[in-house]
């Protein structure tokens, strides 16, 4: 623990909860911030307040925006026959980049993680369900990432809905084992866009 006061450890403590944030950085930020205007740091702060308060998830599609359904449920051009499913709200993003898409999307907010206590009920897949029935799909995309806990949910998904007469395609192998959508170059997650492959 470093040697400093108890404000200074309680604002490193809080940046270290932070995903992808470990101990050293969390000090960088925290002493950063300290030796800046005060009104700096009241904009850091209040913007952080208000995206907490205003931004929530789409009652349809369960990505986060301010306003419900989502700009991406409402937009009359997209393709009502294609659902896209992801991740994260972040995939969702990187998948937009590559203009490559331009059905709907599903986000499950995780995925399937025996070992981190993450079954299918914590997930967004009951909705995906309903909205599957309500809706005039014609093939569902599975766009989870490419690691084992992504393929064993996509897989679960698969066997979920290939009962209902749905085409159902996984993004294609382009790639590697372990990537995330969000960190993938958008011409290389275009094209496995373009090339996903039908499950059978």
């Amino acid at each position: 623990m470093l040697n400093t006061t108890p404000v200074m450890q309680r604002l490193i403590d809080a940046f270290a909860t932070l995903p992808g944030i470990g101990r050293k950085s969390a000090a960088r930020l925290a002493y950063y911030l300290v030796r800046q205007d005060v009104s700096a740091t009241e904009t850091l702060a209040q913007a952080l307040l208000s995206a907490r308060r205003a931004i929530k998830l789409c009652e349809t599609c369960h990505n986060l925006c301010e306003t419900s359904p989502c700009d991406f449920c409402t937009s009359p051009k997209r393709d009502d026959a294609l659902l896209c499913v992801v991740e994260s709200p972040q995939d969702l993003m990187a998948i937009e980049t590559t203009r490559e898409y331009h059905g709907r999307y599903h986000v499950l907010h995780g995925v399937i993680s025996p070992l981190e206590g993450i079954g299918p009920r914590d997930l967004k897949i009951h909705e995906l369900l309903v909205r599957l029935q309500q809706g005039a799909f014609r093939e569902i995309i599975l766009a989870t990432n490419p690691s084992i806990e992504g393929e064993a949910t996509a897989l679960y998904i698969k066997n979920l809905v290939i009962t209902a007469g749905l085409r159902v395609s996984r993004i294609a192998s382009g790639l590697p084992m372990g990537s995330q959508l969000e960190f993938a170059d958008k011409v290389t997650l275009g094209r496995s866009l373009l090339d996903r492959r039908a499950l059978s």
